[in-house]
Protein backbone atom coordinates (compact mmCIF):
# COMPACT_ATOMS: atom_id res chain seq x y z
CA UNK A 1 0.00 0.00 0.00
CA UNK A 2 3.24 2.55 1.17
CA UNK A 3 4.80 1.63 -2.26
CA UNK A 4 1.45 1.81 -4.41
CA UNK A 5 1.33 5.50 -2.55
CA UNK A 6 4.48 6.59 -3.72
CA UNK A 7 4.18 5.57 -6.93
CA UNK A 8 1.18 7.51 -7.41
CA UNK A 9 2.88 10.33 -5.80
CA UNK A 10 5.62 10.24 -7.93
CA UNK A 11 3.13 10.35 -11.25
CA UNK A 12 1.44 13.31 -9.49
CA UNK A 13 5.13 15.11 -9.19
CA UNK A 14 5.88 13.98 -13.10
CA UNK A 15 2.34 15.88 -14.16
CA UNK A 16 3.06 18.83 -12.13
CA UNK A 17 6.40 19.19 -12.79
CA UNK A 18 6.01 21.21 -16.34
CA UNK A 19 4.18 24.25 -14.18
CA UNK A 20 6.57 23.53 -11.26
CA UNK A 21 9.72 24.25 -12.95
CA UNK A 22 7.81 27.13 -15.01
CA UNK A 23 6.52 28.52 -11.27
CA UNK A 24 9.96 28.27 -9.95
CA UNK A 25 12.19 30.00 -12.73
CA UNK A 26 9.49 32.77 -13.58
CA UNK A 27 8.14 33.54 -10.86
CA UNK A 28 9.42 32.20 -7.98
CA UNK A 29 13.39 33.08 -9.12
CA UNK A 30 12.46 36.39 -10.83
CA UNK A 31 10.37 37.47 -7.36
CA UNK A 32 13.76 37.06 -5.09
CA UNK A 33 16.03 38.55 -8.26
CA UNK A 34 13.71 41.19 -8.42
CA UNK A 35 14.10 41.89 -4.28
CA UNK A 36 17.61 41.81 -4.29
CA UNK A 37 18.15 43.39 -7.51
CA UNK A 38 15.84 46.57 -5.54
CA UNK A 39 18.22 46.82 -2.74
CA UNK A 40 21.34 47.72 -5.54
CA UNK A 41 22.20 50.59 -8.25
CA UNK A 42 22.32 47.15 -11.02
CA UNK A 43 21.82 48.65 -14.82
CA UNK A 44 21.90 46.69 -17.85
CA UNK A 45 25.33 48.06 -19.52
CA UNK A 46 27.31 45.33 -17.64
CA UNK A 47 28.85 47.33 -14.72
CA UNK A 48 28.97 45.64 -11.25
CA UNK A 49 26.24 46.43 -9.17
CA UNK A 50 26.47 47.96 -5.45
CA UNK A 51 24.03 47.53 -2.34
CA UNK A 52 22.50 50.99 -1.99
CA UNK A 53 20.17 50.05 0.90
CA UNK A 54 16.66 51.41 0.57
CA UNK A 55 17.70 54.43 -1.63
CA UNK A 56 15.89 53.60 -4.45
CA UNK A 57 12.65 53.75 -2.97
CA UNK A 58 13.56 57.03 -1.50
CA UNK A 59 14.53 57.93 -5.19
CA UNK A 60 11.26 56.74 -6.56
CA UNK A 61 8.91 58.28 -4.25
CA UNK A 62 10.73 62.09 -5.20
CA UNK A 63 10.48 61.33 -9.21
CA UNK A 64 7.78 63.11 -10.40
CA UNK A 65 7.82 60.54 -13.63
CA UNK A 66 6.81 57.65 -10.83
CA UNK A 67 4.25 59.85 -8.55
CA UNK A 68 2.43 60.58 -11.70
CA UNK A 69 2.70 56.55 -12.97
CA UNK A 70 1.40 55.81 -9.43
CA UNK A 71 -1.36 58.29 -9.66
CA UNK A 72 -2.34 57.18 -12.97
CA UNK A 73 -2.00 53.74 -12.07
CA UNK A 74 -4.77 54.45 -8.94
CA UNK A 75 -6.82 56.64 -11.05
CA UNK A 76 -6.97 54.24 -13.80
CA UNK A 77 -7.79 50.88 -11.51
CA UNK A 78 -10.49 53.14 -9.57
CA UNK A 79 -11.77 54.21 -12.94
CA UNK A 80 -11.82 51.24 -15.47
CA UNK A 81 -13.11 48.61 -12.42
CA UNK A 82 -16.17 50.58 -11.64
CA UNK A 83 -17.53 51.17 -15.12
CA UNK A 84 -16.34 47.52 -16.40
CA UNK A 85 -17.91 46.15 -13.00
CA UNK A 86 -21.64 48.00 -13.63
CA UNK A 87 -21.08 47.68 -17.09
CA UNK A 88 -20.75 43.87 -17.26
CA UNK A 89 -23.46 43.11 -14.86
CA UNK A 90 -25.84 45.22 -16.77
CA UNK A 91 -24.92 43.32 -19.86
CA UNK A 92 -24.93 40.16 -18.61
CA UNK A 93 -28.49 40.77 -16.87
CA UNK A 94 -29.55 41.58 -20.61
CA UNK A 95 -27.91 38.91 -22.09
CA UNK A 96 -29.75 36.71 -19.77
CA UNK A 97 -32.96 36.65 -21.03
CA UNK A 98 -34.47 33.81 -22.97
CA UNK A 99 -35.08 35.75 -26.47
CA UNK A 100 -34.95 34.09 -30.19
CA UNK A 101 -31.13 34.78 -31.48
CA UNK A 102 -29.80 35.39 -28.26
CA UNK A 103 -26.44 33.42 -28.61
CA UNK A 104 -25.70 35.09 -31.57
CA UNK A 105 -25.56 38.88 -29.53
CA UNK A 106 -23.86 37.03 -26.71
CA UNK A 107 -21.43 35.97 -29.46
CA UNK A 108 -21.20 39.41 -31.05
CA UNK A 109 -21.09 41.24 -27.25
CA UNK A 110 -17.65 38.65 -26.69
CA UNK A 111 -16.08 39.16 -29.48
CA UNK A 112 -13.46 42.56 -28.31
CA UNK A 113 -12.22 40.21 -25.90
CA UNK A 114 -10.81 37.82 -28.65
CA UNK A 115 -9.62 40.72 -30.75
CA UNK A 116 -5.42 41.22 -30.64
CA UNK A 117 -4.57 43.94 -28.17
CA UNK A 118 -2.03 45.33 -30.74
CA UNK A 119 -4.96 45.57 -33.61
CA UNK A 120 -7.39 46.98 -31.20
CA UNK A 121 -5.02 49.68 -29.91
CA UNK A 122 -4.03 50.95 -33.47
CA UNK A 123 -7.43 51.33 -34.11
CA UNK A 124 -8.04 53.39 -30.87
CA UNK A 125 -5.47 55.48 -32.10
CA UNK A 126 -7.06 56.34 -35.40
CA UNK A 127 -10.20 56.34 -33.44
CA UNK A 128 -9.63 59.39 -31.08
CA UNK A 129 -7.34 61.20 -33.85
CA UNK A 130 -8.24 64.79 -34.18
CA UNK A 131 -10.16 64.05 -37.65
CA UNK A 132 -10.75 60.30 -36.37
CA UNK A 133 -14.11 58.42 -36.37
CA UNK A 134 -15.38 59.67 -32.86
CA UNK A 135 -14.94 63.60 -33.67
CA UNK A 136 -16.59 62.76 -36.82
CA UNK A 137 -19.41 61.05 -35.21
CA UNK A 138 -20.14 63.61 -32.87
CA UNK A 139 -19.76 66.41 -35.44
CA UNK A 140 -22.34 63.94 -37.56
CA UNK A 141 -24.64 64.03 -34.47
CA UNK A 142 -24.47 67.55 -33.63
CA UNK A 143 -25.75 68.33 -37.46
CA UNK A 144 -28.71 65.75 -36.59
CA UNK A 145 -29.05 67.57 -33.81
CA UNK A 146 -32.99 69.14 -34.96
CA UNK A 147 -33.89 66.17 -36.63
CA UNK A 148 -33.04 63.78 -33.40
CA UNK A 149 -34.83 66.74 -31.02
CA UNK A 150 -37.96 66.84 -33.28
CA UNK A 151 -38.30 63.36 -33.25
CA UNK A 152 -37.96 62.96 -29.70
CA UNK A 153 -40.84 65.83 -28.84
CA UNK A 154 -43.04 64.01 -31.40
CA UNK A 155 -42.69 60.45 -29.54
CA UNK A 156 -43.17 61.94 -26.23
CA UNK A 157 -46.57 63.91 -27.24
CA UNK A 158 -47.78 60.71 -29.03
CA UNK A 159 -47.01 58.55 -26.28
CA UNK A 160 -48.67 61.27 -23.84
CA UNK A 161 -51.67 61.52 -26.10
CA UNK A 162 -51.77 57.63 -26.27
CA UNK A 163 -51.68 56.78 -22.37
CA UNK A 164 -54.04 59.58 -21.31
CA UNK A 165 -56.58 58.67 -23.80
CA UNK A 166 -56.24 54.83 -22.28
CA UNK A 167 -56.25 56.07 -18.61
CA UNK A 168 -59.41 58.08 -19.25
CA UNK A 169 -60.98 55.02 -20.29
CA UNK A 170 -60.18 53.96 -16.73
CA UNK A 171 -57.15 51.54 -18.04
CA UNK A 172 -54.45 51.36 -15.97
CA UNK A 173 -51.77 52.04 -18.82
CA UNK A 174 -47.99 52.57 -17.86
CA UNK A 175 -46.26 55.61 -19.71
CA UNK A 176 -43.86 53.22 -21.34
CA UNK A 177 -46.08 50.35 -21.90
CA UNK A 178 -44.66 48.66 -24.81
CA UNK A 179 -47.74 48.06 -27.34
CA UNK A 180 -48.04 52.18 -27.04
CA UNK A 181 -44.21 52.93 -27.39
CA UNK A 182 -44.64 51.50 -30.70
CA UNK A 183 -46.96 53.15 -32.36
CA UNK A 184 -45.96 56.48 -30.86
CA UNK A 185 -42.21 55.39 -32.71
CA UNK A 186 -43.65 54.66 -35.75
CA UNK A 187 -46.01 58.13 -35.43
CA UNK A 188 -43.16 59.89 -34.64
CA UNK A 189 -40.84 58.56 -37.51
CA UNK A 190 -43.38 59.12 -40.12
CA UNK A 191 -43.54 62.56 -38.93
CA UNK A 192 -40.25 63.53 -38.75
CA UNK A 193 -39.77 62.01 -42.26
CA UNK A 194 -42.90 64.06 -43.31
CA UNK A 195 -40.98 67.35 -41.79
CA UNK A 196 -37.60 66.75 -42.90
CA UNK A 197 -39.27 66.45 -46.56
CA UNK A 198 -40.85 69.78 -46.57
CA UNK A 199 -38.20 71.30 -45.49
CA UNK A 200 -39.64 72.44 -42.17
CA UNK A 201 -36.68 70.71 -40.32
CA UNK A 202 -33.22 70.82 -41.88
CA UNK A 203 -30.12 69.09 -40.53
CA UNK A 204 -26.85 71.48 -39.33
CA UNK A 205 -24.03 71.70 -41.47
CA UNK A 206 -21.34 69.03 -40.06
CA UNK A 207 -18.48 70.23 -37.89
CA UNK A 208 -16.68 67.89 -35.86
CA UNK A 209 -15.40 69.39 -32.87
CA UNK A 210 -11.67 70.57 -32.52
CA UNK A 211 -10.93 68.64 -29.88
CA UNK A 212 -7.71 66.39 -29.15
CA UNK A 213 -7.46 63.04 -27.39
CA UNK A 214 -4.02 61.97 -27.46
CA UNK A 215 -2.13 65.20 -27.07
CA UNK A 216 -4.63 67.62 -24.80
CA UNK A 217 -3.01 68.48 -21.60
CA UNK A 218 -6.17 69.16 -19.62
CA UNK A 219 -7.82 67.01 -17.38
CA UNK A 220 -11.06 65.65 -16.40
CA UNK A 221 -11.69 64.20 -13.25
CA UNK A 222 -8.27 64.48 -12.19
CA UNK A 223 -7.05 61.87 -15.07
CA UNK A 224 -5.74 63.31 -18.49
CA UNK A 225 -7.39 63.24 -21.42
CA UNK A 226 -5.30 60.97 -23.11
CA UNK A 227 -5.28 58.62 -20.53
CA UNK A 228 -9.12 58.62 -20.40
CA UNK A 229 -8.51 57.30 -24.32
CA UNK A 230 -7.01 54.01 -22.89
CA UNK A 231 -9.48 53.83 -20.16
CA UNK A 232 -12.52 53.89 -22.65
CA UNK A 233 -10.24 50.65 -25.01
CA UNK A 234 -9.61 48.84 -22.18
CA UNK A 235 -13.58 48.97 -20.56
CA UNK A 236 -14.47 48.21 -24.37
CA UNK A 237 -11.89 45.41 -24.31
CA UNK A 238 -12.34 43.77 -20.96
CA UNK A 239 -16.18 44.01 -20.03
CA UNK A 240 -17.11 40.95 -22.55
CA UNK A 241 -14.85 38.70 -20.69
CA UNK A 242 -16.05 40.17 -16.80
CA UNK A 243 -20.04 39.76 -18.73
CA UNK A 244 -19.47 36.13 -19.43
CA UNK A 245 -18.32 35.52 -16.04
CA UNK A 246 -20.99 37.16 -14.63
CA UNK A 247 -23.34 35.99 -16.84
CA UNK A 248 -22.11 31.85 -15.75
CA UNK A 249 -23.07 33.18 -12.20
CA UNK A 250 -26.52 34.63 -13.43
CA UNK A 251 -27.83 31.50 -15.23
CA UNK A 252 -26.06 29.25 -11.83
CA UNK A 253 -29.05 31.08 -9.47
CA UNK A 254 -31.97 29.31 -8.79
CA UNK A 255 -35.38 30.32 -11.08
CA UNK A 256 -37.38 29.63 -7.79
CA UNK A 257 -36.09 32.50 -5.68
CA UNK A 258 -37.04 34.69 -8.67
CA UNK A 259 -41.03 33.35 -8.73
CA UNK A 260 -41.01 33.51 -4.57
CA UNK A 261 -40.25 37.55 -5.02
CA UNK A 262 -42.53 37.84 -7.76
CA UNK A 263 -45.18 35.99 -5.95
CA UNK A 264 -44.90 38.76 -3.59
CA UNK A 265 -44.96 41.00 -5.43
CA UNK A 266 -41.26 42.35 -5.96
CA UNK A 267 -40.67 44.40 -9.55
CA UNK A 268 -38.08 43.30 -11.97
CA UNK A 269 -36.11 45.73 -10.63
CA UNK A 270 -36.10 45.54 -6.96
CA UNK A 271 -35.63 41.32 -7.45
CA UNK A 272 -32.64 41.93 -9.23
CA UNK A 273 -31.40 44.57 -6.12
CA UNK A 274 -32.94 41.75 -3.55
CA UNK A 275 -32.44 38.40 -5.49
CA UNK A 276 -29.26 38.77 -8.52
CA UNK A 277 -27.05 41.01 -6.70
CA UNK A 278 -27.01 39.57 -2.95
CA UNK A 279 -26.71 35.78 -5.16
CA UNK A 280 -23.73 37.14 -7.33
CA UNK A 281 -21.60 38.45 -4.46
CA UNK A 282 -18.83 35.35 -5.03
CA UNK A 283 -19.17 36.13 -8.42
CA UNK A 284 -18.63 39.57 -8.24
CA UNK A 285 -16.10 39.29 -5.39
CA UNK A 286 -14.01 37.42 -8.21
CA UNK A 287 -14.55 40.05 -10.80
CA UNK A 288 -13.44 42.79 -8.68
CA UNK A 289 -10.21 41.51 -7.89
CA UNK A 290 -9.81 40.17 -11.42
CA UNK A 291 -10.42 43.68 -12.89
CA UNK A 292 -8.31 45.07 -9.83
CA UNK A 293 -5.32 43.38 -10.66
CA UNK A 294 -6.15 44.08 -14.27
CA UNK A 295 -6.24 46.96 -14.44
CA UNK A 296 -3.17 47.57 -11.76
CA UNK A 297 -0.76 45.94 -14.21
CA UNK A 298 -2.30 47.30 -17.18
CA UNK A 299 1.13 47.84 -20.14
CA UNK A 300 0.01 46.43 -23.76
CA UNK A 301 -1.87 49.42 -24.56
CA UNK A 302 0.19 51.55 -22.97
CA UNK A 303 2.84 50.51 -24.96
CA UNK A 304 1.51 50.38 -27.88
CA UNK A 305 0.44 53.75 -28.05
CA UNK A 306 3.60 54.93 -28.55
CA UNK A 307 4.33 58.45 -29.75
CA UNK A 308 0.90 59.28 -30.29
CA UNK A 309 0.76 60.31 -26.52
CA UNK A 310 2.47 62.38 -24.24
CA UNK A 311 4.05 59.98 -22.25
CA UNK A 312 3.90 61.34 -18.84
CA UNK A 313 0.07 61.52 -19.68
CA UNK A 314 -0.50 57.96 -19.81
CA UNK A 315 2.44 56.63 -17.95
CA UNK A 316 1.16 53.77 -15.74
CA UNK A 317 3.68 51.51 -12.79
CA UNK A 318 3.91 48.77 -15.45
CA UNK A 319 5.07 50.54 -18.10
CA UNK A 320 7.05 52.54 -15.95
CA UNK A 321 9.01 49.13 -14.86
CA UNK A 322 9.33 48.68 -18.35
CA UNK A 323 10.65 51.90 -19.45
CA UNK A 324 13.59 52.19 -16.78
CA UNK A 325 14.83 48.85 -17.50
CA UNK A 326 14.93 49.39 -21.78
CA UNK A 327 15.65 52.63 -22.26
CA UNK A 328 18.35 55.15 -21.52
CA UNK A 329 20.89 53.09 -18.72
CA UNK A 330 18.67 50.59 -18.05
CA UNK A 331 17.93 51.37 -14.18
CA UNK A 332 17.28 47.74 -13.08
CA UNK A 333 17.48 49.04 -9.39
CA UNK A 334 15.29 51.10 -9.68
CA UNK A 335 12.81 49.63 -11.54
CA UNK A 336 13.08 46.65 -9.33
CA UNK A 337 12.17 48.78 -6.19
CA UNK A 338 8.97 50.07 -8.80
CA UNK A 339 8.40 46.77 -9.83
CA UNK A 340 7.71 45.11 -6.10
CA UNK A 341 5.94 48.56 -4.98
CA UNK A 342 3.27 47.53 -7.84
CA UNK A 343 3.24 43.75 -6.51
CA UNK A 344 3.10 45.31 -2.87
CA UNK A 345 -0.23 47.63 -3.96
CA UNK A 346 -1.88 44.95 -5.37
CA UNK A 347 -2.25 42.78 -2.59
CA UNK A 348 -2.86 45.86 -0.44
CA UNK A 349 -6.23 46.22 -2.85
CA UNK A 350 -7.02 42.76 -2.79
CA UNK A 351 -6.81 42.70 0.77
CA UNK A 352 -9.06 46.35 1.33
CA UNK A 353 -11.51 44.83 -0.90
CA UNK A 354 -11.85 42.14 1.30
CA UNK A 355 -12.09 44.65 4.42
CA UNK A 356 -14.62 46.80 3.15
CA UNK A 357 -17.03 43.63 2.79
CA UNK A 358 -16.60 42.55 -0.64
CA UNK A 359 -16.36 38.91 -0.11
CA UNK A 360 -16.40 36.13 -2.12
CA UNK A 361 -19.42 34.91 0.23
CA UNK A 362 -23.21 35.09 -0.76
CA UNK A 363 -25.37 36.27 1.33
Amino acid sequence: MLRSQRIEALYALLFLAPFLIHLGIFFVFAFVRTVGFSFTDATLIGQSSRFVGFANFVELFREPRFLAALTHSISFMLVVTTLQTFLALALAAVLNQRLRGITFFRTVYYIPSVLSSAAVTVIAIWFFQKTGFLNTFIGYIGSLSPVLLTFGVLFVLAQAVQVGLERWRGLPVPWLDPALATISLVVALALTWGLVGLGVVRPLEARPPEFTWLTNPDRFLGVPIPLWSIVILNTFTTIPTLMLIFLAGLQDIPKSLYEAASIDGATPLQQFFSVTVPMLRPVTFLVITLSLIGTLQMFDQVALMGDAAPLDSIIVLAYYVYNNVFSGEGKVGLASAAALILAGLTFAIVLLQRALGISEKAH
